[in-house]
Protein backbone atom coordinates (compact mmCIF):
# COMPACT_ATOMS: atom_id res chain seq x y z
CA UNK A 1 0.00 0.00 0.00
CA UNK A 2 1.22 3.16 -1.29
CA UNK A 3 1.88 5.79 1.56
CA UNK A 4 0.79 9.49 0.80
CA UNK A 5 0.93 12.53 2.49
CA UNK A 6 -0.70 15.43 0.59
CA UNK A 7 0.83 19.08 1.06
CA UNK A 8 -1.64 22.09 -0.02
CA UNK A 9 -1.92 25.71 0.79
CA UNK A 10 -5.67 26.39 -0.63
CA UNK A 11 -9.34 25.03 -0.73
CA UNK A 12 -7.61 21.65 -1.67
CA UNK A 13 -9.65 20.75 -5.58
CA UNK A 14 -6.71 18.44 -6.52
CA UNK A 15 -6.83 16.64 -3.11
CA UNK A 16 -10.55 16.03 -3.37
CA UNK A 17 -10.02 14.68 -7.05
CA UNK A 18 -7.29 12.55 -5.31
CA UNK A 19 -9.53 10.87 -2.89
CA UNK A 20 -12.78 10.66 -5.07
CA UNK A 21 -10.75 8.98 -6.93
CA UNK A 22 -9.25 6.23 -4.75
CA UNK A 23 -13.09 5.86 -3.55
CA UNK A 24 -14.03 5.18 -6.86
CA UNK A 25 -11.68 2.97 -7.31
CA UNK A 26 -9.06 4.26 -10.45
CA UNK A 27 -6.21 4.99 -7.45
CA UNK A 28 -5.60 1.90 -6.16
CA UNK A 29 -3.03 0.37 -3.76
CA UNK A 30 -3.04 3.81 -1.85
CA UNK A 31 -4.03 5.64 0.69
CA UNK A 32 -3.49 9.31 2.14
CA UNK A 33 -2.24 9.00 5.65
CA UNK A 34 -2.16 13.23 6.33
CA UNK A 35 -2.72 15.98 4.88
CA UNK A 36 0.05 18.88 5.83
CA UNK A 37 -1.01 22.82 5.11
CA UNK A 38 0.89 25.81 5.19
CA UNK A 39 -1.82 28.08 5.90
CA UNK A 40 -4.25 27.91 8.77
CA UNK A 41 -8.21 27.41 8.09
CA UNK A 42 -7.82 26.54 4.44
CA UNK A 43 -10.50 24.14 3.14
CA UNK A 44 -8.50 21.19 2.28
CA UNK A 45 -8.43 20.70 6.03
CA UNK A 46 -11.57 20.53 6.06
CA UNK A 47 -11.45 18.26 2.74
CA UNK A 48 -8.93 16.08 5.19
CA UNK A 49 -11.33 15.97 8.18
CA UNK A 50 -14.24 14.69 6.20
CA UNK A 51 -12.39 11.44 5.28
CA UNK A 52 -11.01 11.62 8.97
CA UNK A 53 -7.15 11.89 7.45
CA UNK A 54 -5.12 13.96 9.90
CA UNK A 55 -4.92 16.98 8.95
CA UNK A 56 -1.82 19.38 10.09
CA UNK A 57 -0.45 23.43 9.57
CA UNK A 58 2.78 24.24 9.41
CA UNK A 59 3.31 27.29 8.77
CA UNK A 60 6.37 29.96 8.15
CA UNK A 61 4.85 32.25 10.46
CA UNK A 62 5.08 29.87 13.45
CA UNK A 63 9.09 30.02 13.38
CA UNK A 64 11.59 32.28 13.74
CA UNK A 65 13.64 31.73 10.79
CA UNK A 66 13.08 30.35 6.95
CA UNK A 67 15.54 27.20 8.17
CA UNK A 68 13.56 26.83 11.00
CA UNK A 69 10.52 26.18 9.39
CA UNK A 70 12.09 23.86 6.56
CA UNK A 71 13.53 21.67 9.39
CA UNK A 72 10.26 21.37 10.92
CA UNK A 73 8.63 21.09 7.41
CA UNK A 74 10.35 18.08 6.69
CA UNK A 75 10.45 16.43 9.96
CA UNK A 76 6.49 16.00 10.10
CA UNK A 77 6.35 15.00 6.56
CA UNK A 78 8.93 12.21 7.11
CA UNK A 79 7.46 11.26 10.39
CA UNK A 80 4.68 9.44 8.83
CA UNK A 81 7.06 7.47 6.40
CA UNK A 82 5.24 8.25 2.63
CA UNK A 83 6.07 6.53 -0.36
CA UNK A 84 4.81 9.57 -2.18
CA UNK A 85 4.76 13.17 -1.35
CA UNK A 86 1.75 14.80 -3.85
CA UNK A 87 1.95 18.76 -4.29
CA UNK A 88 -1.79 19.88 -4.43
CA UNK A 89 -2.00 23.39 -4.86
CA UNK A 90 1.03 24.07 -2.55
CA UNK A 91 2.42 27.02 -2.49
CA UNK A 92 5.66 26.32 -0.35
CA UNK A 93 8.80 26.71 -2.34
CA UNK A 94 10.08 22.71 -1.52
CA UNK A 95 13.55 23.27 0.27
CA UNK A 96 16.17 21.16 -1.27
CA UNK A 97 17.06 18.74 1.56
CA UNK A 98 13.39 17.83 1.35
CA UNK A 99 13.98 16.87 -2.53
CA UNK A 100 17.49 15.22 -1.26
CA UNK A 101 15.23 13.36 1.02
CA UNK A 102 12.55 11.67 -1.26
CA UNK A 103 14.26 11.55 -4.69
CA UNK A 104 11.88 10.90 -7.58
CA UNK A 105 8.81 10.73 -5.14
CA UNK A 106 7.66 13.80 -4.63
CA UNK A 107 5.21 15.03 -7.33
CA UNK A 108 3.60 18.04 -8.23
CA UNK A 109 0.74 19.34 -10.64
CA UNK A 110 1.34 22.66 -12.71
CA UNK A 111 -1.67 24.11 -14.69
CA UNK A 112 0.10 24.58 -18.34
CA UNK A 113 2.49 22.00 -20.64
CA UNK A 114 5.82 22.06 -19.18
CA UNK A 115 7.91 23.86 -20.25
CA UNK A 116 5.35 26.36 -21.88
CA UNK A 117 4.04 28.62 -18.97
CA UNK A 118 6.32 27.55 -15.81
CA UNK A 119 9.23 28.29 -14.23
CA UNK A 120 9.78 31.42 -11.44
CA UNK A 121 6.48 33.08 -10.76
CA UNK A 122 4.25 31.31 -12.92
CA UNK A 123 1.47 29.71 -10.76
CA UNK A 124 -2.49 29.99 -9.78
CA UNK A 125 -4.16 32.42 -11.96
CA UNK A 126 -1.20 33.76 -13.28
CA UNK A 127 -0.60 30.87 -15.18
CA UNK A 128 -3.99 31.75 -17.56
CA UNK A 129 -3.46 35.34 -17.45
CA UNK A 130 -0.53 35.11 -19.18
CA UNK A 131 -1.98 32.18 -21.56
CA UNK A 132 -4.81 34.18 -22.71
CA UNK A 133 -2.17 37.57 -23.03
CA UNK A 134 -0.34 34.85 -25.44
CA UNK A 135 -3.21 34.09 -27.57
CA UNK A 136 -2.02 30.17 -27.31
CA UNK A 137 -4.80 28.07 -28.77
CA UNK A 138 -3.86 25.19 -26.30
CA UNK A 139 -2.67 24.53 -22.94
CA UNK A 140 -3.11 22.16 -20.56
CA UNK A 141 -1.61 20.54 -17.11
CA UNK A 142 1.24 18.52 -16.43
CA UNK A 143 2.00 16.18 -13.87
CA UNK A 144 5.80 16.14 -13.07
CA UNK A 145 8.51 14.79 -10.28
CA UNK A 146 10.21 17.51 -8.39
CA UNK A 147 13.82 18.16 -8.44
CA UNK A 148 15.71 21.10 -7.15
CA UNK A 149 14.33 23.21 -10.22
CA UNK A 150 11.12 24.83 -10.34
CA UNK A 151 8.77 22.86 -12.81
CA UNK A 152 11.80 21.33 -13.92
CA UNK A 153 11.65 17.70 -13.20
CA UNK A 154 10.32 14.45 -15.39
CA UNK A 155 7.39 14.65 -16.96
CA UNK A 156 4.76 12.29 -15.79
CA UNK A 157 1.81 12.70 -17.53
CA UNK A 158 0.19 15.43 -19.29
CA UNK A 159 -3.50 16.58 -21.15
CA UNK A 160 -4.13 19.31 -23.50
CA UNK A 161 -6.98 21.47 -22.78
CA UNK A 162 -8.37 24.00 -25.90
CA UNK A 163 -8.59 27.95 -25.19
CA UNK A 164 -12.32 29.19 -26.60
CA UNK A 165 -13.20 32.63 -27.28
CA UNK A 166 -14.01 35.16 -24.36
CA UNK A 167 -12.04 32.71 -21.76
CA UNK A 168 -11.37 34.87 -18.49
CA UNK A 169 -8.64 33.68 -16.75
CA UNK A 170 -10.99 32.47 -14.10
CA UNK A 171 -13.07 30.06 -17.05
CA UNK A 172 -9.59 28.86 -18.09
CA UNK A 173 -8.47 27.88 -14.67
CA UNK A 174 -12.03 25.91 -14.11
CA UNK A 175 -11.38 24.10 -17.16
CA UNK A 176 -7.85 23.00 -17.19
CA UNK A 177 -9.00 21.48 -13.72
CA UNK A 178 -11.87 19.79 -14.41
CA UNK A 179 -10.96 18.86 -17.83
CA UNK A 180 -6.80 18.02 -17.07
CA UNK A 181 -5.65 18.31 -13.40
CA UNK A 182 -8.50 16.40 -11.66
CA UNK A 183 -8.28 13.50 -14.18
CA UNK A 184 -3.84 13.44 -14.90
CA UNK A 185 -2.84 13.21 -11.07
CA UNK A 186 -5.40 10.33 -9.68
CA UNK A 187 -3.74 8.62 -12.77
CA UNK A 188 -0.25 9.28 -12.34
CA UNK A 189 -0.46 8.48 -8.30
CA UNK A 190 -2.14 5.15 -9.83
CA UNK A 191 0.55 4.28 -12.19
CA UNK A 192 2.92 5.17 -9.16
CA UNK A 193 1.07 2.89 -6.52
CA UNK A 194 0.79 0.22 -9.18
CA UNK A 195 5.10 -0.24 -9.84
CA UNK A 196 4.44 0.91 -13.59
CA UNK A 197 6.41 4.33 -13.36
CA UNK A 198 10.61 4.36 -13.72
CA UNK A 199 12.84 7.64 -14.14
CA UNK A 200 15.51 7.23 -16.81
CA UNK A 201 17.66 10.47 -16.48
CA UNK A 202 14.72 13.04 -17.44
CA UNK A 203 12.98 11.15 -18.75
CA UNK A 204 9.58 8.82 -16.96
CA UNK A 205 8.76 5.60 -18.75
CA UNK A 206 5.49 4.15 -18.06
CA UNK A 207 5.02 0.51 -18.81
CA UNK A 208 2.11 -0.77 -20.66
CA UNK A 209 0.17 2.25 -20.41
CA UNK A 210 -1.84 3.80 -23.56
CA UNK A 211 -1.49 7.68 -23.53
CA UNK A 212 -4.33 9.18 -24.65
CA UNK A 213 -7.11 7.22 -22.68
CA UNK A 214 -7.63 10.33 -20.21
Amino acid sequence: MLRIVVLVSGGGTNLQAILDAIDAGRITNAEVCAVISNNPGVYALTRAENKGIEGIVISPKQFETRAAFEEAYLEKVQSYEPDLVVLAGCMVVIPKKMVEAFPNRIINIHPALIPSFCGTGFYGLHVHEKVLERGVRVTGATCHFVDDGTDTGPIILQKAVYVQDGDTPEVLQRRVMEEAEWKIMPEAINLIANGKVRVEGRKVIIDDYTFGKI
